[in-house]
């Protein structure tokens, strides 16, 4: 699973790629309207990518985000020192419990552009009045 968050002035978008182990590739994008830090947008991308993992009842899953600060903070190579993340690692980290084999690895961008696009994408698409859509 690659994992990725957008944002900007009009709002935040969340783009999420499952890679089956088939090859198949399994795109996602989240539309969030809440305004916030670029590093709550990544963890909200890592938390929906999980989320959608339980439901889906995998036991082994790769992680992959180029997001140095929430895939360290997540291996515990860095410390949560900002309040406003400490409730989002608690459930991501609460979520990798659930799963069975879980592995987390920081990538360059460049290694993760489809979740990057569909982060943009989201984020472009930006409607006030709704809190999430979902775009398949």
């Amino acid at each position: 699973m690659y994992f990725d968050g957008a944002a900007h002035r009009g709002g935040a978008g969340a783009g999420v790629v499952f890679v089956t182990s088939q090859g198949e590739v399994l795109p996602y994008s989240f539309t969030l309207t809440q305004l916030c830090s670029n590093n709550v947008i990544e963890y909200q991308a890592l938390i929906l990518g999980l989320e959608m993992t339980v439901d889906m009842k995998q036991l082994q899953l790769q992680v992959f985000g180029d997001s140095q600060l929430v895939v360290n903070q997540l291996l515990g190579s860095y410390e949560v020192k900002k309040p406003e993340l400490r409730p989002y690692y608690d459930y991501a980290k609460k979520l990798i419990g659930w799963l069975g084999d879980v592995t987390i690895q920081h990538v360059p961008k460049k290694e993760n552009k489809k979740a990057d696009v569909l982060a943009a994408l989201a984020s472009s698409l930006a409607l006030p009045d709704q809190a999430q859509v979902t775009i398949c």
